[in-house]
């Protein structure tokens, strides 16, 4: 499930073959020349239809932390997510804060217990995922992770994401910790292949901002050849251009 992060992207990766979607909070702020969780949530909103609506796939929401701390407003802001064509969304448990990086636990049960209720309420069927970020601000605990998603799961998360695990000791442990509930993992690196992955038993892959990550860096090395050697070699390494915009059909 593979992370586009504007409507070009999505329909590319599509056309690839990719039978779902994922939308990247890091890949549209970049878009946006922002840093990462730094959009607003009516520009989150938006660009959730967007994509969503551009491409006959599924499309799960990297809705950050809900654009919000207290549960009854993330509850009201998945509730408007809901109507923007989505297939699923995420909502993760981490603060901003660097000396409290984690919401405290049983605020952050109440955030995804709330997001439940609000998605049961619209009636649109749309997929929860409950994200426990400790490996990604500096509290790599798979005990406290584990205790976490498999609290998610018990408030109605249907999927469970730890984005940071990257030994298949500590994987499947998650694995068979929230079992039955499948487990996302996180891939931005090549520390894993699909086949190994599917082997331990995780049950949904994203890139996160990995393919934003690559498309940037193809620009800023073709971009500093030319500010710094005035050479062009990075350019004539791309895509045939016919090539990219056959891609985009006859729109």
């Amino acid at each position: 499930m593979p992370n586009p992060w504007d409507v070009g992207s999505a329909r590319l990766l599509v056309a690839l073959g990719f039978p779902a979607l994922a939308t990247t909070s890091s890949g549209f702020a970049w878009s946006l020349g922002r840093r990462d969780n730094r959009v607003t949530l009516e520009e989150a909103l938006a660009h959730l239809r967007s994509i969503s609506h551009a491409v006959p796939v599924p499309v799960n929401a990297d809705f950050e932390g809900g654009f919000a701390t207290a549960p009854e407003t993330v509850g009201a802001n998945v509730a408007a997510a809901t109507a923007t064509g989505i297939a699923g969304l995420s909502i993760e448990d981490s603060t901003g804060d660097v000396s409290s990086p984690l919401y405290d636990f049983t605020l952050s049960v109440e955030r995804i217990a709330a997001a439940r209720r609000a998605i049961d309420a619209s009636g649109t069927g749309v997929l929860l995922t409950g994200r426990s970020e400790g490996f990604i601000v500096g509290r790599p605990d798979l005990g406290e992770t584990i205790r976490r998603l498999t609290a998610y799961a018990e408030a109605g998360a249907d999927c469970l994401y730890a984005p940071g695990l990257r030994t298949a000791a500590d994987i499947a442990a998650v694995v068979h910790a929230v079992a039955p509930a499948p487990l996302n993992v996180l891939v931005n690196s090549d520390f894993a292949t699909v086949a190994e992955l599917t082997e331990i038993g995780v049950r949904r892959i994203s890139v996160g901002g990995g393919l934003a990550l690559a498309a940037w860096t193809g620009v800023l090395q073709a971009a500093r050849e030319i500010a710094e050697k005035g050479t062009f070699t990075g350019l004539a390494a791309g895509i045939p251009f016919g090539e990219i915009n056959g891609s985009f059909g006859s729109e």
